[in-house]
């Protein structure tokens, strides 16, 4: 009996040990948590700071800087001193840019170095630099600087932003208000946030409540692994500051676009000469689809490259490059990643059958004929470059002038005439024929779109309705 007894005292004292063992262990281990978490931005910032740069810009412009600019507004630039100089002002601009790589490239927005006389980098330690453009992409966003360092630079790392969740936490950095370097946290409050800027866009972006304010644009939006996951750039305002409402381009993006900039000085774009809708319950039903995923092939231009891969109106895209697709906008931003003259790899449904497709991208550019012949069947219209003439008459240097116009077409019906000039076409500037090209070609057979023209008889302006073929 004794022997069982002090048996019994010996496990139950066994036990008490470990369960002490057990509770001190998680103990430490939340502790080692609470350390953990408590010091994540720290670390963030620590790797991240030596890559944040300030930019500083000097610009001409005729724009009033106390105009209202809506809701949504770009979160550049900031602290302005003007200066009057006739009909232009003198603006000093202040905002950010990551370093890239350590041959002295910097990616930051294009609205902060659109139209700079001069810009000026400040590295982490304080030394300044004269920097060029390299190349922008309005419609992105995107631009990238160059500086020649003399001195070794901290390139920052990118991530991938498509596996950014809802609810992640990130850190923002940037120099708002013109205070360098500051560091915000938040969470990532939605994704594929679209018509942000541009009601027509495709453009697709993050956003989080990561305290943004002017100032930050170019600035990174960062995970908790230190990796750049977007390019703060917009921020939703009735009051011109933070609401915890901000918006960053998707770094996947960003970069793609940033690598093709310093490659070719612009954007190669990738054309699948194809365009595409969304679908909803009630088309999923009328094609005997199971679902509403995937987006709908409503045209295909002749001759193009959806058309040689044998891509047909009908068709249901419902993969590219092994990503299931659920919109239209989606699919032209897996498109957006593709240079020309590489495979894209679809995967269709067909009456009722799948079938597999790759479709050999070409450059935006080089198609450009084929595509003004698609805006002119469609639109019946042909543009050209506007005259110095007609700048200095209208006072204006972006647009395009009509040419020609079909006595039975779309723009004609809508009382156009040859020599009327157009300057936004849903929203989006026309800076030249390309734009023009490009962006109409986008327009879908049928779709209803709004144009800001002028009048080249009395020279005013004013919002046009027309209805494509």
């Amino acid at each position: 009996m004794m022997i069982t007894r002090l048996l019994g005292i010996a496990q139950a004292a066994f036990v008490i040990s470990s369960l002490a063992l057990g509770l001190q262990a998680r103990a430490a281990g939340a502790a080692d948590q609470g350390t953990e978490l408590r010091y994540a931005v720290t670390k963030v910032a620590k790797a991240l700071l030596p890559s944040v740069v300030h930019i500083e810009i000097s610009q001409e412009r005729a724009k009033d800087p106390t105009a209202a600019q809506g809701l949504f507004q770009e979160s550049a630039p900031a602290e302005e001193q003007e200066t009057a100089l006739k009909f232009k002002q003198e603006v000093t601009a202040l905002a950010s840019g990551i370093i890239l790589d350590d041959k002295g490239y910097i990616i930051t927005n294009n609205h902060v170095v659109e139209g700079a006389s001069s810009i000026e980098v400040t590295l982490w330690s304080g030394r300044r630099y004269p920097a060029r453009l390299e190349g922008a992409d309005p419609k992105t966003d995107i631009a990238v600087i160059k500086i020649e360092p003399d001195t070794t630079l901290s390139p920052a790392v990118f991530g991938d932003s498509d596996r950014v969740e809802i609810g992640e936490w990130v850190v923002a950095i940037g120099n708002p208000r013109g205070l360098d370097l500051t560091v915000t946290q938040g969470i990532i409050s939605a994704k594929d946030r679209r018509r942000i800027l541009d009601p027509s866009s495709y453009l697709s972006f993050l956003q989080t409540d990561a305290a943004i304010n002017p100032g930050n644009s170019g600035g990174p939006l960062i995970n908790l692994e230190g990796k750049v996951i977007g390019i703060n750039s917009v921020i939703a305002s009735e009051s011109g500051g933070f609401e915890g409402i901000g918006f960053a381009i998707p770094g996947n993006i960003a970069l793609s676009t940033a690598r093709s900039l310093i490659a070719h000085g612009r954007v190669k774009r990738g054309w699948i000469g194809a365009s595409v809708d969304d679908l909803d319950e009630a088309k999923a039903r009328e094609l005997d689809l199971p679902s509403p995923k995937g987006v709908l092939v409503i045209d295909v231009i002749k001759d193009g490259p959806a058309d040689k891969a044998g891509i047909k109106t009908g068709d249901v895209i419902t993969a590219a490059a092994g990503r299931e697709l659920l919109d239209a906008a989606m699919f032209r931003n897996i498109i957006a990643l593709f240079e020309p003259e590489t495979d894209l790899p679809l995967e269709i449904l067909r009456a009722g059958s799948s079938e597999s497709r790759k479709v050999r991208l070409v450059d935006l550019e080089s198609s450009l004929r084929l595509i003004a012949s698609t805006v002119k069947a469609r639109m019946g219209v042909e543009a050209r470059s506007l005259k110095q003439q007609e700048k200095e008459t209208f006072g204006i240097e972006t647009g395009v002038a009509v040419s020609w116009l079909d006595p039975a077409g779309p723009l004609a019906k809508a009382g156009f005439e040859a020599g009327d000039i157009i300057l936004e076409m849903d929203g989006q500037m026309i800076r030249n024929v390309h734009d023009f090209a490009s962006i109409a070609a986008t327009i879908l057979p049928r779709q209803v779109t709004i144009l800001l023209a002028i009048d080249h008889r009395s020279g005013e302006s004013a919002y046009v309705q027309v209805k494509a073929r």
